[in-house]
């Protein structure tokens, strides 16, 4: 069903009208304001010792990072002007661009670099986690103690631009580079204030945060070493239901609500038909899927996750269901991906589906189809999952629980089937390790990623190769074999990539979202 504005009552309509044209949006030429569908528990993104998503949208309006992501999610500078390896493998090189300014007159340094890691690794907060080796104690029969080993061995600041990172061993490089994407650089010494009063290097500079009602108030910062924002105030506030959400864009209280998640691909269609709006589609590169267990029966057997495969036409759901939001995927990687491979295909084919269940023997088995409640699209999609199994005979249930609920199950292996969204990690082909090595499962690592409990003494060696590896090319090669073998053996099923999706209003110019799906391009709008 679509839903718009027209299903409020007329006494709510005239409500939400007059709070709209006492808003910040078109009443202020001079203002954006922009809606983040989920909530954020600070603009610490340094030291949070929560995953939060939503803040480290806001922290790209805030801050800068030593490395980005290019358009082939390679790793290149971004305070940082070069980035050399050494040739043994052991450290890089970081040489910062001049003239950089923080919000508060300084000028960044190597200085600053080191004090914000060590900052980071002082917190013990969630991105802290990355740059450790984290597993149980084998001497511990409770398994409460923790035995930690860092990556990075050392920070050298030789002169005022150059950052020398030290690293435990090769392989480390690659994964460093990656955990720097998301560390925010910050002036010496101003660790305590970035709860309250946030100092970085980006586009935007801090005015205000309305913690209880998640709005923080930010202003263009003349300064900045890329050139100063067109948009010269921003408002950036949260409204996490949907019916509102169509609202303040209608009315005007919302200028521009990037990736708006909270919002159906009907409703977002709907939204295109507004005069007063636009939508602006793009590639995406986060990319939904099924996961499976593969210890438990019947998921065990790869046939029945294959007959899984084959059961669902992909290409109708995304075509009727999610209105052309999304592309069909074939890897855990974007297709953009320096290290992409497809490799084996899953057609909608239900008669190939019904042999490889005869094949395996499934006599109709119970599989839970469990997933996180609370996210309407999600539901949606899952039931129309639900019924093209059933078609085939497969016995499927599904359950939803909440979301922390969810994590805990999934990390202790407490399901069959599940799907959910990654965003951001599957960009980055050392991802697949992290997914699928047999010595990243959870109740081997701290933190380990491999809910699927996959084991293959063969994709092991590969990727182990893949990750160790100097040279690009033959990266490129390793990677692609591995992915071959977990496209055959499916342990997780790549559903579709989402598109990143912009709803604005039409005095809103020059919209233009990266596949990563960062708020980077908010710097780059023009408001007529």
């Amino acid at each position: 069903m679509k839903i718009t504005i027209g299903f409020f009552p007329a006494a709510l309509m005239v409500m939400v009208l007059i709070l709209g044209s006492m808003g910040c949006g078109s009443s202020d030429s001079s203002n954006v304001t922009i809606a983040l569908s989920e909530k954020f528990s600070g603009l610490d993104t340094l030291s949070n010792t929560g995953t939060d998503a939503a803040a480290d949208r806001i922290r790209n309006l805030l801050f800068n990072s030593l490395v980005k992501k290019n358009e082939k999610f390679e790793y290149v500078g971004e305070l940082a002007k070069s980035i050399e390896v050494a040739s043994d493998g052991m450290s890089v090189v970081f040489t910062l661009n001049p003239g950089i300014k923080f919000h508060d007159g300084r000028s960044l340094s190597s200085a600053d670099v080191k004090y914000t890691l060590e900052a980071l690794f002082k917190s013990g907060g969630t991105k802290s986690g990355s740059f450790f080796d984290s597993f149980p104690d084998p001497n511990d029969p409770e398994r409460k103690r923790k035995l930690r080993t860092p990556h990075i061995t050392s920070i050298q600041t030789p002169d005022v631009a150059t950052v020398v990172i030290a690293v435990a061993r090769p392989a480390l490089i690659n994964q460093t580079l990656s955990n720097l994407v998301t560390i925010p650089i910050i002036p010496s010494g101003s660790i305590e204030i970035q709860k309250t009063a946030p100092v970085g290097s980006g586009p935007f500079r801090f005015v205000s945060f309305d913690q209880l009602n998640s709005i923080v108030k930010l202003e263009a910062f003349d300064q900045y070493w890329e050139g100063a924002p067109k948009v010269r105030s921003l408002t950036v506030k949260t409204v996490t239901d949907a019916n509102a959400l169509q609202a303040e864009l209608r009315s005007g209280s919302v200028d521009v609500a990037p990736l708006p998640r909270n919002l159906s691909p009907d409703t977002i269609e709907g939204l295109g038909t507004d005069p007063a709006l636009k939508v602006d589609i793009f590639k995406g590169s986060n990319i939904e899927y099924l996961g499976f267990n593969t210890q438990v029966a019947p998921l065990n057997d790869a046939r029945i996750r294959k007959a899984i495969a084959h059961a669902i036409d992909r290409e109708k759901v995304i075509k009727e269901l999610l209105r052309g939001q999304a592309t069909s995927a074939s890897s855990i990687l974007p297709e953009d991906s320096w290290a992409y491979v497809p490799g084996e295909q899953y057609a909608f084919d239900p008669e190939k589906s019904k042999s490889l269940l005869t094949e395996a023997g499934y006599k109709g088995e119970l599989i839970k189809f469990k997933f996180s409640a609370g996210n309407a699209a999600v539901s949606q999609y899952a039931q129309v999952i639900q019924d093209y199994l059933k078609k085939v005979g497969l016995n499927v249930e599904i359950e939803m629980v909440d979301f922390n609920t969810m994590i805990t199950q999934l990390s202790q292996g407490q399901f069959q089937m599940t799907t959910a969204r990654w965003v951001g990690g599957n960009q980055d082909p050392i991802f697949l390790r992290d997914l699928f090595a047999s010595t990243d499962f959870p109740e081997k690592k701290e933190g380990g990623r491999n809910r699927s409990r996959y084991s293959n003494a063969d994709f092991d060696r590969i990727i182990e190769e893949a990750v160790n590896n100097r040279e690009k090319e033959r990266q490129k090669q390793f990677y692609g074999e591995a992915q071959v073998i977990v496209s055959r053996d499916l342990p997780l099923l790549p559903l579709w990539y989402s598109s990143n999706i912009v709803v604005s209003r039409k005095r809103i110019g020059n919209v233009k979202i990266n596949a990563s799906g960062d708020w980077s391009f908010i710097k780059d709008l023009t408001v007529q």
